[in-house]
């Protein structure tokens, strides 16, 4: 058990709506798409590849936090 009283506590974000690509497997938020090709793909190979998921986020309601001086990760109602 740690000694840490948990006194610099930062908001972690939730992820916004992100896009995986099916063949590289990048996974990126979907406004940074600036085009409807894979930027991995293309860099990679030169091949523009259009495939990708939709990966959802979890919205459990859970409000997370990190501490700065411990790294432990709480999770609040």
């Amino acid at each position: 058990m740690s000694d840490c009283r948990h006194l610099q506590l930062v908001l972690v974000r939730q992820q916004k709506n992100r896009l995986r690509c099916r063949h590289c497997h990048l996974t990126i938020p979907a406004d940074e798409l600036t085009s409807r090709y894979c930027p991995e793909c293309f860099e990679s190979s030169g091949k523009r590849r259009y495939d990708f998921d939709e990966v959802a986020d979890a919205t459990d309601g859970v409000t997370r936090y990190r501490c700065e001086d411990c790294g432990v990760m709480i999770e609040a109602k």
